[in-house]
């Protein structure tokens, strides 16, 4: 999977896992995240969260899970095999710094209107819509950070372990059952 496949994917789902070794132990936090066009995905957690007072200078792992689904053994030509699991995921390692006040509004600010873009139906939620002493209480309570990507590393199962013929079988009763995320996936990445 190419590197700008693995943005692609972090810019569609938008949402992650940050990992990161802690005095206690490995800790992580679900957060929404945004690519950053220039090397870095950013995120922001709330200041109470354990992982938070140690993500700054720490070097961290980003989890990105795409589309994925249970392909049934009866979508191949001779069933007799054993169910399993198609997938897209992307790690990304990277050393973290934490955002200024600034930095973290324009993430904020980012993620909303990148998500409102995406609604079809009324206008735009923005920050201006929030009276600024709630935005500032919330702005209080969370903290925001950037992981400059270092490495890189996609993980991909789309039955490229099988045929042509047998991927398509599998695609059409991915498609069957409501997985057409990862069907289309099957169809665009494994030639």
């Amino acid at each position: 999977m190419s590197q700008s496949l693995c943005e692609a994917l972090v810019k569609d789902v938008g949402f992650g896992m940050i990992f990161a070794g802690t005095p206690e132990g490995p800790r992580v936090v679900h957060a929404p995240v945004l690519w950053t066009d220039d090397g870095a995905v950013q995120f922001h957690v709330a200041r109470r969260n354990a992982i938070a007072p140690h993500l700054p200078g720490a070097t961290a792992l980003c989890v990105i899970n795409g589309p994925d689904a249970y392909v049934s053994p009866r979508w191949y030509s001779k069933p007799a095999q054993v169910p399993t699991w198609n997938y897209v995921s992307v790690e990304l390692e990277g050393y973290v710094r934490e955002l200024d006040e600034d930095g973290l509004r324009r993430q904020l600010a980012t993620l909303i209107a990148t998500h409102e873009a995406r609604l079809s139906n009324g206008t735009p939620s923005t920050f201006d819509q929030v009276p600024a002493d709630d935005v500032n209480a919330m702005i209080a309570e969370i903290v925001g950070f950037e992981l400059e990507v270092r490495e890189w590393r996609p993980t991909f199962k789309l039955s490229q372990n099988k045929s042509g013929q047998e991927r398509e079988r599998v695609a059409r009763g991915l498609e069957e059952a409501g997985a057409t995320g990862v069907a289309r996936l099957m169809r665009d990445l494994i030639t």
